[in-house]
């Protein structure tokens, strides 16, 4: 079992930052990848970043290319994702999830967590 617990949502206005942070407990968190989804309103929960168990491969949606960076701390069992140029599009629930297995690939997401909201203001 794992727990994955975010924080380091908010509201921001267009171009600014956010830094968001996943706090995992329980079971094997540095063998596992980890990701980042976001649930925009309406809209259903897309992929927006992962790393692997290492921290040595990362993915990003295109999207969020060069805005976004995915990092973990497996001592403290946390993994972030720092949020620059921030965009209204940008605004929805993001949500951490642990993976299966050590290197990403998706449709294996084991748990989840319950989302903090971002809010991008124009």
């Amino acid at each position: 079992q794992v727990q994955l617990v975010e924080s380091g949502g908010g509201l921001v206005q267009a171009g600014g930052s956010l830094r968001l942070s996943c706090a995992a407990s329980g079971r094997a968190f540095s063998s596992r990848a980890m990701g980042w989804f976001r649930q925009a309103p309406g809209k259903e929960r897309e992929f927006v970043a992962a790393i692997s168990w290492s921290g040595g491969t990362t993915f990003y949606v295109d999207s969020v290319k060069g805005r976004c960076t995915i990092s973990r701390d497996n001592a403290k069992n946390t993994v972030t994702l720092q949020m620059n140029s921030l965009k209204p599009e940008d605004t929805a629930v993001y949500y951490c999830a642990a993976h299966k297995f050590g290197i990403w690939t998706m449709g294996a997401v084991d748990y989840w967590g319950k989302g903090t909201l971002v809010t991008v203001s124009s």
